[in-house]
């Protein structure tokens, strides 16, 4: 049996460079990680960093055809073994909720059938406001796991409250544990 694999979704959140640091930290627990990015995370760390990490390609568009068939939303999903979402941005949330579609991130989301695990990262006022946490509640109904930003902590934005990326140990824990229960 191969190594399981971990599509990793990166979004636009300053908080996009820790997912280097997530994707090293799969291959020491002997996951293989496809990288799948939006637009907006391109603006914070370049595909090249993270396709030096992988060791692989760096999926960014839904129509680039770059001498493979598949349909990448389509293969990313059913390759996937667990869809990790790190960091997620309320944009992020919110498409997936209502199954908006518009970047190969959300698109993926939506597409797969493997269990999705979403670490969100974002401003407190953003993080605690009603929808947001509407959304993760709906999320969250539907089987996807939370890994909650971390608690108190100075936020990018200076302030200090909830919604800085979850320690990448807590992420990567929660993922290895969920694909041994999907193992069994």
């Amino acid at each position: 049996m191969g190594k399981p694999c971990v599509v990793l979704g990166v979004t636009g959140s300053i908080a996009a460079y820790k997912a280097g640091d997530i994707i090293r930290r799969l291959h020491d627990e002997h996951c293989d990680v496809v990288v799948v990015m939006t637009p907006a995370a391109e603006k914070f760390v370049t595909p090249l960093t993270f396709e030096v990490l992988s060791r692989g390609p760096v999926y960014r568009d839904m129509f680039a055809r770059e001498g493979n068939w598949d349909i990448a939303h389509v293969a990313l999903a059913q390759r996937a073994d667990i869809f990790l979402i790190a960091p997620a941005t309320a944009d992020c949330l919110a498409k997936v909720v209502a199954g908006i579609a518009d970047d190969l991130v959300c698109c993926t989301a939506v597409a797969t059938k493997a269990p999705v695990v979403i670490a969100p990262a974002m401003n407190t006022d953003m993080f605690t406001s009603a929808v947001v946490q509407e959304n993760i509640a709906r999320l969250t109904a539907r089987g996807i796991k939370f890994v909650a930003p971390k608690e108190n902590s100075r936020l990018a934005c200076g302030v200090t409250g909830q919604g800085a990326l979850a320690d990448v140990d807590v992420i990567v824990r929660t993922v290895v544990d969920l694909l041994k229960s999907v193992a069994r």
